[in-house]
């Protein structure tokens, strides 16, 4: 067997001809693990970039409506579970906005390494020195609160790992552009 030409791409049920369906997309994620992120970075999250009015982490939010991509994350200690149906464009964007901000956690699949989203936008920068983006691999999987799931026997967790991507603060700069 050869993956010669192999092309990755989302599941269907997630990318298919009609297009994203709200009940994939929308995951929140459970509160106890937010504030023990809070808890770790010592700050609470001030915007919620890809949220919904039920599942919001953080005072400030964007509905699909509000559409987070195109909103200025500026100023702000982000939160982002984004849809998992396009998640190249919600990397485009953290990268974009995060020198203005004051850090960002994006909660992502971990399942998905070898596709374009993550070459493109994690894999050249992760854990490497310099590089404001660190990677976490979560263990086990986690669960997710979806409005109206009905829980089969075997729980309410996906069947896929997640990671967190970590952008932290960027260093202030000096007026000569250089980092203080």
């Amino acid at each position: 067997m050869t993956l010669t030409g192999f092309k990755a791409q989302n599941h269907p049920q997630q990318t298919g001809v009609r297009g994203a369906l709200d009940e994939v997309d929308d995951r929140g994620t459970e509160p106890e693990f937010v504030r023990g992120l809070e808890a770790r970075f010592g700050k609470h999250f001030t915007l919620d970039v890809a949220a919904a009015a039920h599942n919001t982490k953080a005072p400030r939010y964007f509905t699909r409506a509000d559409d987070g991509l195109a909103q200025s994350w500026a100023g702000e200690f982000v939160w982002c579970n984004p849809p998992y149906s396009n998640l190249g464009d919600w990397l485009a964007k953290a990268w974009a906005e995060w020198p203005e901000t004051r850090g960002i956690v994006m909660l992502l699949p971990a399942n998905r390494v070898e596709q374009k989203w993550w070459q493109e936008h994690v894999e050249p920068f992760r854990d490497r020195p310099r590089s404001p983006l660190k990677v976490e691999f979560l263990p086990g999987r986690m669960r997710f609160i979806r409005p109206d799931a009905v829980i089969g026997p075997k729980g309410d967790r996906p069947p896929f790992g997640c990671a967190l991507l970590i952008w932290g603060a960027p260093e202030p700069q000096s007026s000569d552009g250089s980092t203080t």
